[in-house]
């Protein structure tokens, strides 16, 4: 069973910066998929970036995300941040955290991933 717990939520006027942290916690694979996506009422799940930890660190951003935000992991491997920059009204949703195991072809894709956690707001005003 794995555990996936999100911190670090809130509010933000747009330009402002927030920071999420998803823990994993219990049998977490060695080698995995770690991402954010987010989700507003009414839409889909949208990837926001990933990260695969294992021998090597692969990353991958959405192209809303690209430039503004930082997806890393600390020195344990089974904690991943989201370094949220330069922040828009249109980022406002709620961020879930999700893990897989292994390297994958679909990391935008939210059935690829079959851990989530309980999700963190977001709001940025304007």
């Amino acid at each position: 069973q794995v555990h996936l717990s999100e911190s670090g939520g809130g509010s933000v006027q747009a330009g402002g910066s927030l920071r999420l942290s998803c823990a994993a916690s219990g049998d977490t694979p060695s080698i995995k998929t770690m991402a954010w996506f987010r989700q507003t009422p009414g839409a889909e799940r949208e990837i926001v970036a990933c990260i695969s930890t294992g021998p090597g660190v692969k990353t991958h951003y959405s192209a809303s995300a690209k430039g503004r935000f930082t997806i890393s992991q600390d020195n344990a491997k089974n904690t991943i941040n989201l370094q949220m920059d330069s922040l828009k009204p249109e980022d406002t949703a709620m961020y879930y955290c999700a893990l897989t195991s292994g390297y994958i072809v679909m990391w935008a894709s939210a059935s690829t991933y079959g851990h989530w956690g309980q999700g963190t707001q977001v709001t940025v005003s304007s």
